[in-house]
């Protein structure tokens, strides 16, 4: 996601230089009566204020990248890239970054009546609260991230009120499932999001799970258990996800052959890239590519 990080950096950049707080500038990328999109870019960072907001409609929020602290009614959940962030009419958050800087997301918000009407639309009745604060970046989730994050590079050509529909029955279906995210001590979150932030910049090199529990300061047994707690996934699936996602969006904003955008992701041949990507977005990477265009 290196394309998808850099008005993340401009924006942090900007920020240092002008010696100013951090804040959440919103973008709208379209809207309807009954829903709107957004590219939200966040500068805050430890040292930044927390403020407590309120949602106005039910809102699913896409992390794309950089890592925050969301809590809400809800629950407490460590947000990282590939993730959705969920809210619900009424419901009052915050948004911290204790341990890094900065994020991107893309939003999306929705009356309380077209969700609800999505959601039965997608026949999940009685299902119209979030009472989990956050999707972890699991498998289901992959391609509706990977679009996301394919469309916001050209946002005006992008089909966002189907995009925003599909998203919404997919973060209630896979919402049904899942608890609320573990809640773990700050220093615990505060390693793991340092590791996270490690495998986001380079999520192409080859991090053994000795080395992140080094970095993190912890143990390999007890790295491997609070990284899966705090993020919803384990660290081998969690670097997975981040070398497709960044494939994916290669394959279909460059010309780069295919074999290139596979070595370059971290991945050791051609054959085992595309029997991964194929098991996350169930293509083909031609396929995906051909699709796309």
């Amino acid at each position: 996601m290196a394309e998808i990080a850099l008005a993340l950096g401009r924006a942090l950049e900007r920020r240092r230089m002008r010696g100013e707080p951090g804040r959440a500038a919103s973008r709208v990328l379209a809207r309807g009566d009954d829903w709107s999109v957004a590219d939200v870019v966040c500068t805050s960072g430890p040292t930044d204020r927390v403020f407590e907001e309120q949602h106005r409609w039910y809102s699913i929020a896409v992390v794309l990248t950089g890592t925050f602290q969301y809590r809400s009614r809800a629950g407490h959940a460590l947000m990282t890239p590939g993730s959705l962030m969920l809210g619900s009419p009424g419901q009052c958050f915050e948004c911290g970054h204790e341990h890094a800087e900065g994020d991107r997301c893309l939003s999306f918000w929705y009356s309380p009546q077209y969700f609800e009407r999505l959601a039965a639309d997608a026949g999940l009745v009685n299902r119209h609260v979030f009472d989990i604060p956050r999707i972890p970046p699991v498998r289901t989730l992959a391609p509706a991230v990977a679009a996301a994050a394919a469309n916001i590079m050209d946002a005006a050509q992008a089909p966002w009120n189907e995009i925003g529909a599909d998203l919404a029955g997919l973060a209630v279906a896979l919402a049904k499932g899942m608890s609320v995210p573990y809640r773990s001590p700050v220093n615990a979150e505060a390693r793991v999001t340092r590791v996270v932030r490690l495998l986001d910049v380079s999520p192409q090199a080859s991090f053994t799970l000795d080395h992140m529990a080094r970095e993190a300061g912890l143990s390999p047994y007890h790295f491997l258990r609070t990284f899966e707690r705090l993020t919803g996934v384990t660290p081998h699936q969690y670097v997975l996800r981040a070398r497709l996602r960044e494939a994916a969006l290669r394959l279909v904003s460059g010309e780069d052959k295919i074999v290139d955008v596979a070595l370059d992701c971290g991945f050791g041949d051609l054959s085992n890239f595309n029997r991964a990507f194929r098991g996350e977005f169930r293509l083909s990477p031609r396929a995906y590519r051909l699709r796309w265009r």
